[in-house]
């Protein structure tokens, strides 16, 4: 047995790197490969026909199902093999034909995955993205390279996803939703391209938000929607309501930092 193979299960058909790290209890199923420099934490679940390449951080008591591809080069013709990264948090569902690549140098040089997220089939994770905990990602969901997610977010099947945006935690975006600017936080996005659709309402009641501040987020989803005033006018009032409610100075936070500008 590999001297790094330890009380888990590891088919006699997978191919694991002297080099990588297998933490206790992992499972590593038929003809999967694991590769050097690639660490994964106690616990971790690793079907058949999965390939990770390194360097690559993965923590534990996530499941990754058979034929995705984790830590690959990014797909971004400035990449020289920088040595770059890709980290995974703990307990992360990650199903078939997922594609989580490494960072590039000029991103920042990783892609980082945060913890108990469920990413479903077909779900495209480019190069430097973040992404946050508690996620959602529908199939066939899509991120270009130096997307951040927050936590709690959801993206709906096949929702697009332009290069550098943010989306806010606690937002959802509609299935086929097309986003080429920034969501802010607690907002629903649908369509192509995609548009406001109000406070992500059901959501939040899951989450146990109170009714006041739900009736505090819709406020100020008002504010910035439908008041006809600038972006600069809606965050100067916004500042108002951040004082009574944390979740809406979370709002001006985001809408301060923004850089692409937000779907309005």
């Amino acid at each position: 047995m590999h001297p790094k193979r330890n009380s888990g299960v590891i088919h006699e058909r997978a191919i694991i790197d002297p080099g990588a790290k297998l933490g206790s209890g992992v499972r590593v199923g038929a003809y999967s490969i694991i590769g050097a420099e690639v660490e994964i934490g106690d616990g971790t679940w690793i079907g058949p026909h999965v390939v990770i390449n390194g360097p690559t951080r993965i923590g534990r008591d996530n499941k990754i199902f058979q034929f995705a591809s984790l830590g690959e080069a990014p797909q971004d013709k400035k990449y020289a093999g920088e040595p770059t990264s890709l980290e995974v948090g703990d307990r992360n569902v990650i199903r078939e034909y997922c594609t989580l690549n490494r960072g590039t140098a000029q991103g920042g040089g990783v892609t980082r995955i945060g913890d108990d997220n469920w990413i479903m089939a077909y779900v495209h994770i480019a190069h430097d993205c973040l992404i946050g905990n508690q996620t959602v990602f529908a199939n066939g969901a899509t991120l270009a390279g130096h997307v951040s997610v927050g936590d709690y977010a959801i993206l709906g099947g096949f929702t697009l996803v332009h290069q550098f945006c943010a989306l806010g935690a606690h937002c959802f975006c509609g299935m086929g939703s097309a986003v080429s600017k920034d969501v802010p936080p607690y907002v629903m996005v649908a369509g192509h391209m995609a548009e406001p659709h109000g406070i992500n309402t059901e959501g939040l009641k899951r989450r146990g938000f109170s009714p006041e501040v739900l009736r505090t987020l819709r406020e100020a989803y008002k504010i910035l929607y439908k008041s006809n005033l600038t972006l600069e006018q809606a965050v100067a009032k916004l500042k108002g309501l951040a004082d009574e409610c944390r979740e809406v100075g979370e709002m001006v936070t985001f809408l301060e930092q923004s850089t692409r500008g937000i779907i309005r």
